[in-house]
């Protein structure tokens, strides 16, 4: 059983990745959210089937499926339709998590966007969140091949990052460069590794 569990989070192209690689490769036992939704919405995953229950078969291919595009089209377009989305799925992804935890040693991380807007705070020892200015992350996105109307779609869904920093135990700010995000992980390690 994971001796210690971190949650990790940010924004749309915050390097909450880049921090979520570095402390695997230290030895952390880490969970992608967007991995366990992956495998949720596979034909016949419990996620393909709330998603079909909440909006109706044709959000799903017709290899069963969830059709990705169509969904995000949707839950972009219509608040109440990611808030309804999101009570399904997020419940699915904390169980999927727990799950590895218990079968994990040492370290288990959560990297999830929406952690602390889904209330999973509760059960983990520390939460951090990755922050970077809007304008950075931004850029980072169309960077890396994002259309800029939907990274700025995506950056509007996430909010401004207010709720994230004050429901996180601590913050990494990666507004430099990768040397001193790599010095604030390694800083995080040292103080939680066993």
């Amino acid at each position: 059983m994971a001796t210690f569990r971190l949650g990790l989070t940010g924004g749309l192209a915050s390097g909450k990745s880049t921090v979520a690689r570095r402390l695997a490769e230290l030895g952390a036992t880490v969970v992608d959210a967007d991995r366990l939704v992956a495998e949720l919405y596979a034909p016949g995953g419990k996620g393909a089937q709330a998603v079909a229950e909440l909006f109706g078969p044709d959000f799903l291919t017709a290899s069963g499926a969830v059709d990705k595009p169509r969904l995000a089209a949707r839950i972009f377009d219509d608040s109440a339709a990611r808030t309804r989305l999101e009570a399904a799925i997020h419940p699915l992804v904390r169980q999927r998590f727990e799950e590895t935890a218990v079968a994990a040693s040492g370290i288990a991380v959560l990297e999830a966007t929406l952690l602390i807007e889904a209330g999973y705070k509760p059960g983990f020892d520390l939460v951090v969140t990755v922050e970077a200015p809007e304008a950075v992350r931004l850029a980072r996105a169309i960077t890396r091949g994002l259309p800029e109307a939907e990274a700025k779609a995506r950056l509007a869904a996430q909010g401004d990052g207010t709720r994230r920093r004050e429901g996180a135990d601590r913050v990494i700010w990666n507004e430099g460069g990768r040397e001193e995000l790599e010095r604030q992980v390694a800083e995080l390690w040292e103080e939680i590794a066993p």
